[in-house]
């Protein structure tokens, strides 16, 4: 899959991540989707490592499996570190 696919997919999938858990993000939805890019990559590595099997083809429901699990664990993890207030307080 090219370039342009990882985006299209990270940003459909960021979408998607983003109805799975909705909520008040810090960075808005254009954030989330781009947190989706990032999730599928991380998605396709973590399903290569676990199970031998990537997100090497668009269509594939497996590429897509993975790009959205890949996608709601870095958002949860976006939430977990930028939601917290500073030492400060706000």
């Amino acid at each position: 899959m090219g370039i342009i696919g990882w985006i299209v997919l990270g940003l459909i999938v960021g979408a998607i991540a983003k109805a799975i858990m909705p909520g008040k993000d810090p960075g808005g939805i254009l954030v989330t989707m781009l947190l989706g890019v990032v999730g599928a990559f991380v998605g396709g590595l973590i399903g290569n490592w676990i199970f031998g099997v990537g997100v090497d083809h668009f269509w594939s429901l497996s590429t897509w499996l993975l790009a959205i699990a890949g996608s709601v664990l870095v958002l949860a993890v976006y939430r977990f570190i930028v939601g917290r207030t500073p030492v400060g307080g706000r």
